[in-house]
């Protein structure tokens, strides 16, 4: 179902090699939402699209994000104090008596002290692989077609469509997936209207493994390239205009590879050929065995995969 995927963030990466302009009003808007104030939660980003948009813009969300960065910093030294105290408490006190709750806090603690030093590194600009990451409910470039343009949009992976509740988000949370079986049943409202594009180096499945847990699998093409995996996005708006607007998508799946299949998942993202683009991105209702053409003539190149870490 593509639960995650390690993405091209940087909008200007879709400039340079897909000759995309930036929508700022979507950048903007995710970060100050529509009455022009800044919203209330920070926005799940990948943080190599926030390093983007700190180098290159919008200014006004460059800087709000400089303000949360600073805030956030603040927080996280607070937490690192707090949780070394904890662990020499706790240590201190395994030295007197071993306890559960002494080696909890020392556990806890530590895995506490670790993440908040990871997450200061990566506020601090130390890159990692894990800048580029993103899950159901995050926000990711996706690129479009609008006004004979491509263009970059900022949007959230999971799929609200226009028209459906607000609800739909926890009472479907598997709208980050379209399957290819149901575009013209529950996604006929964006099947041959609002196509985009996600690109991704890999993307990320729960297998059970051979002990019966849960795995996650790391697939990549053999061939290195960047999948350009089908998308279709709706543009939400509330009705009774209590809720902001929201810009979201869905990644489109198939039946599965072979090797993805043998790997134990049942489904396949959609890796469309580069020669297609600019057809999908610009759809004709009228003519949706065209768009299954596209389908059929994806790229299969041999999915590796490994325990990812």
């Amino acid at each position: 179902m593509c639960y995650s995927a390690l993405v091209k963030a940087e909008f200007t990466r879709f400039v340079r090699e897909y000759g995309a302009i930036m929508d700022i009003e979507t950048y903007v808007k995710t970060y100050w939402g529509d009455d022009g104030r800044p919203v209330g939660r920070r926005p799940k980003v990948p943080r190599a699209a926030e390093r983007d948009i700190l180098e290159h813009g919008p200014p006004e969300v460059a800087e709000l994000i400089r303000q949360w960065d600073a805030a956030e910093v603040d927080d996280l030294t607070r937490e690192l104090f707090n949780q070394r105290k904890r662990v020499a408490d706790g240590e201190r006190a395994l030295q007197a008596k071993a306890t559960k709750k002494a080696a909890d806090d020392v556990r806890i603690g530590t895995n506490k002290v670790n993440a908040a030093r990871r997450r200061l590194d990566t506020i601090a600009g130390k890159a990692s692989e894990q800048d580029h990451r993103i899950y159901p409910g995050v926000y990711c470039p996706v690129l479009v077609i609008e006004d004979g343009k491509r263009q970059v949009k900022l949007m959230r992976y999971q799929c609200r469509p226009a028209g459906k509740p607000s609800f739909y988000d926890r009472k479907f949370p598997g709208t980050y997936n379209a399957r290819r079986d149901n575009l013209e049943g529950f996604w006929k409202g964006q099947f041959g209207y609002s196509h985009g594009i996600m690109v991704a180096d890999r993307f990320y499945e729960n297998v059970e493994g051979p002990d019966g847990t849960n795995q996650v699998l790391e697939f990549e093409p053999r061939t290195g390239e960047p999948m350009l995996v089908a998308c279709l996005w709706s543009h939400w708006t509330d009705p009774m205009g209590k809720e902001p607007d929201l810009l979201s998508f869905a990644a489109i799946t198939d039946e599965p590879e072979p090797e993805v299949a043998a790997a134990g998942h049942d489904r396949t993202i959609i890796n469309i050929k580069p020669e297609h683009l600019d057809a999908w991105l610009q759809p004709d209702p009228a003519d949706l065995a065209a768009l299954y053409a596209i389908f059929d003539d994806k790229r299969h190149p041999f999915y590796e995969h490994r325990l990812a870490a």
